[in-house]
C-alpha cells in the first residue's frame, strides 16, 4: 500500500473537483473551469495519480440495478490473534461484502453487504461465519440511507 499523498494545492484541489463531477471530462474542459492548459491539467493529473493522491477511476453503480436491494452492516468478532491481512484475504472471496475495514470498539472489523434479499444475506453470514478465524457476528440490516456520498470533494482550508 503506497505511503500517504501530499497535499494538494487549489488548483490541484480544483481539478480533483471536476473530476469528481465528472470523471469522463477532458483535459481541455477541466483546464477551461480552473484556468490552465489541458496539457497544464494532464500534467497535474498524472503527477497526482503518481503520489497516489488519484488512486483510479471508476464508475458507480446503483446496487438496485444488480437486484441487490437489502444492505447490512456486520460487526466481525474474530479469534485473538487475526490479522488484518488474512481477514481481508478471507473476505475478498465474497463479492457481497462490499467494505471492510478494522474498527476500535469490542469488534475486529466492521463488512458493509450488500445482497438481493433477507435470504441471501443470511447465506452469505453463513459463509463468513464458517470462516474459520471468525468467532462471532453482529448484524444491523439498513432500513433507508439518509446521507450517501460518492462525490468526495476537498473543501479549502477543512480539516487543517
Amino acid at each position: 500500500m503506497p505511503g500517504r499523498a501530499a497535499a494538494l494545492d487549489e488548483l490541484d484541489e480544483r481539478i480533483v473537483a471536476a473530476l469528481v463531477a465528472d470523471a469522463r471530462a477532458s483535459y481541455a474542459d477541466i483546464g477551461t473551469q480552473v484556468g490552465l492548459s489541458a496539457s497544464a491539467v494532464k500534467r497535474r493529473v498524472d503527477r497526482l495519480r503518481a503520489s497516489g493522491a488519484i488512486t483510479g477511476f471508476t464508475v458507480t453503480v446503483d446496487p438496485a440495478a444488480l437486484g441487490w436491494t437489502t444492505e447490512a452492516y456486520v460487526e466481525l468478532f474474530c479469534l485473538g490473534r487475526t490479522s488484518p491481512s488474512s481477514i481481508g484475504a478471507a473476505l475478498s472471496k465474497y463479492p457481497e461484502v462490499t467494505g471492510a475495514c478494522t474498527i476500535t470498539g469490542e469488534a475486529d472489523a466492521l463488512l458493509h453487504i450488500r445482497a438481493a434479499d433477507v435470504q441471501h444475506f443470511e447465506r452469505v453470514v453463513e459463509q463468513i461465519v464458517a470462516e474459520p478465524f471468525v468467532v462471532r457476528t453482529r448484524s444491523v440490516i439498513v432500513l433507508s440511507r439518509l446521507v450517501s456520498r460518492t462525490d468526495i470533494q476537498p473543501r479549502g482550508d477543512a480539516g487543517r
